[in-house]
């Protein structure tokens, strides 16, 4: 079934008219790479897709719910939910622990209780391999377990999609490689589907579909 469809999404900035009307549907389990060049409105589109900016036309739907009809509180509510997001720079805040961090979508989405905010960041931790980096500082992490405590916290709420943007763009091949048969794993093993913005063409091969972003169209 299709978890996503955009359809006619158009966005422009001043007199740059970035996308020009791009449709694209997303299967549940399915890893979808978007490549093209810098400045094609890749990420403008990826945001568009995760609600956390609006097209001046067209539609979003995710989960058959059409995102951009909900008022604002419940908009941020159904993004908390239901979209994780995974960016080049982790944005991990500094002052607090690989745990906490991991935690953190769960303590803004206010249903659950503490103990199960944790436990569930202690189990994701410990499927990434920072079991023992639970209680460091990000400053005490390397690159690539930062860039795996970021991929916690996407899953912490169990989200319907993971959107990612430029994911491995900021680590060595080395950590790269592993970032990217991770989302893999956790495709084949959970079924968590994933859209990925991505100049790696080696990650953009590994996908399901490779859709390319030119000239404010998208090509398959």
């Amino acid at each position: 079934m299709n978890l996503l469809r955009a359809s006619g999404i158009r966005r422009t900035y001043g007199s740059l008219q970035v996308l020009k009307g791009i449709d694209l549907e997303v299967e549940q389990g399915e890893v979808v790479a978007i490549v093209g060049p810098s400045g094609a409105g890749k990420s403008t589109f990826l945001h568009i897709l995760g609600t956390l900016d609006r097209p001046e036309q067209g539609q979003v739907f995710i989960e058959d719910v059409n995102v951009f009809t909900q008022k604002e509180k419940d908009l941020a509510r159904f993004r908390n939910e239901k979209i994780g997001f995974i960016f080049q720079f982790h944005n991990l805040l500094a002052e607090f622990t690989a745990l906490e961090n991991a935690c953190m979508p769960g303590y803004i989405n206010g249903t659950m209780n503490e103990k199960d905010i944790l436990d569930r960041g202690k189990e994701l931790l410990d499927m990434l391999g920072l079991k023992d980096r639970a209680n460091h500082l990000p400053s005490q992490l390397s690159g690539g377990e930062q860039q795996r405590v970021a991929v916690a916290r996407a899953l912490l709420n169990k989200p319907s999609i993971v959107l990612a943007d430029e994911p491995s763009g900021n680590l060595d091949s080395h950590n790269a490689l592993e970032l990217h048969q991770l989302f893999f794993k956790l495709r084949d093993e959970f079924g968590q589907t994933f859209v990925i913005v991505t100049h790696n063409e080696d990650l953009a091969a590994m996908a399901d579909r490779r859709l390319v972003m030119q000239d404010g169209f998208m090509q398959s």
